[in-house]
C-alpha cells in the first residue's frame, strides 16, 4: 500500500480551525440562566460567546468555552441536555469587515445558520462566531479573503 495522501487526507489538511458550541437546553423559569453559569465561575473553563434562544416554554442557550471537554463534563455533571455543533471563529477587522465576510460566503452560495458575537476579543478585535453549511468550505474561502479564523487554543484564558 502506498504513503501517498488519501482524498481524505488531503482535505482534512486544508481543514479550517472550529470551535465547539454547546447548545443547551433550559426550561424557561427563573434562575436556571444563573445556575448554568455560576457552574462555569469556579472551573478552569470560562464562558467566551453566549447567546440567548428564549421560547414559551424553554431556552436554547449557546455556549463556546474555552476548553471544550471541561465544558462538556460540567454540562454532564449538571444532568442538562445539550448538543455540540462546530462553529467557525471568525476575527474581524480593518477590510476584513462583517459585510465582507457575507459577502463572501453568498458568492459561494454558503448560508449562515446563526452568527453572535464573542463577548472577549482574542486579540483586542471584534470575532463572531458562525454556523454555516459547510464550515470547511466557509473556513478556505474565508482564509482566502484575508480573514483570520480562530482555534480553541486561541481563546483567552483566565
Amino acid at each position: 500500500m502506498s504513503e501517498a495522501a488519501t482524498p481524505l487526507d488531503t482535505a482534512q489538511g486544508f481543514a479550517p480551525p472550529t470551535v465547539t458550541q454547546f447548545s443547551v437546553f433550559l426550561t424557561n423559569k427563573v434562575g436556571k440562566m444563573l445556575d448554568l453559569v455560576e457552574n462555569f465561575e469556579d472551573s478552569p473553563c470560562q464562558i467566551c460567546a453566549l447567546s440567548v434562544h428564549e421560547a414559551s416554554d424553554h431556552a436554547v442557550v449557546r455556549i463556546i468555552a474555552n476548553c471544550a471537554a471541561n465544558a462538556k463534563k460540567i454540562l454532564q455533571e449538571d444532568k442538562l441536555p445539550f448538543s455540540e455543533h462546530d462553529v467557525l471563529v471568525v476575527e474581524l477587522d480593518y477590510g476584513h469587515s462583517l459585510s465582507g465576510l457575507c459577502l463572501s460566503l453568498l458568492g459561494a452560495e454558503l448560508n449562515i445558520a446563526f452568527a453572535y458575537p464573542l463577548m472577549l476579543k482574542p486579540n483586542g478585535k471584534p470575532t463572531i462566531a458562525l454556523a454555516v453549511d459547510d464550515p470547511t468550505l466557509a473556513g478556505q474561502i474565508l482564509r482566502r479573503k484575508g480573514f483570520r479564523l480562530l482555534g480553541e487554543a486561541d481563546l483567552p484564558q483566565f
